[in-house]
């Protein structure tokens, strides 16, 4: 058949590591989409991530190589042209702040909230308030996300040192210093002895 030929041409030619959408493909009917994917998955030349989302892995001797959640939540951010942030533990583990690996992915989304369910985890993304996209600074972005799942009252020094290290790597201490205008006031006490002290140690050599 021409038409599944044509299709099954474009999806080989893509790169590896390629996640796509069943939806990618609007010259199609959706259901052809479906079934060629399928085929190709049967193949082995494709893998299926999720209800609508393929993979056209990388090889090793161990099998296919599969995205991370990350990987994966920023192509559905993408396709969804949405901005996502992780939230909870998903942050944590990201800032170093914990060494729990997360069962379950979660990020706040600018885009609709829902539930994408992956072989061994899932991904869930929930509304986030515009203010969580406003900060200049990825840095500042992920640790107001990190004290919120951790709380006021949960702080200990081992988590204040691993933030003292992570905004002394921030080399744009401007938009540094202007993100911290914005965070909550709480947080805001929290960090900005933070810098400071990282600023008077710099002086100090």
């Amino acid at each position: 058949m021409l038409q599944e030929r044509s299709l099954k041409t474009i999806l080989r030619n893509l790169p590896q590591d390629s996640i796509i959408f069943r939806t990618d493909y609007p010259q199609y009917h959706s259901e052809f989409v479906g079934n060629t994917l399928s085929s190709m998955v049967s193949e082995g030349s494709f893998v299926k991530l999720a209800q609508g989302i393929y993979l056209k892995p990388r090889m090793s001797k161990y099998g296919a190589i599969k995205p991370s959640a990350y990987q994966v939540a920023k192509r559905i951010a993408k396709r969804d042209k949405a901005k996502i942030l992780p939230a909870g533990v998903t942050v944590l583990n990201e800032l170093g702040l914990s060494t729990q690996v997360p069962v379950n992915y979660t990020f706040i989304t600018t885009g609709s909230a829902r539930t994408v369910n992956l072989d061994t985890y899932n991904i869930i993304f929930k509304q986030g308030a515009p203010r969580n996209f406003a900060f200049r600074t990825k840095l500042v972005a992920y640790i107001v996300q990190a004290l919120k799942a951790v709380g006021k009252k949960n702080i200990d020094p081992a988590m204040l040192g691993q933030l003292a290290t992570l905004l002394a790597r921030e080399p744009d201490k401007a938009a540094l210093a202007q993100d911290l205008k914005q965070a909550p006031q709480w947080m805001r006490k929290l960090l900005t002895p933070l810098i400071t002290s990282n600023d008077e140690s710099t002086v100090d050599k």
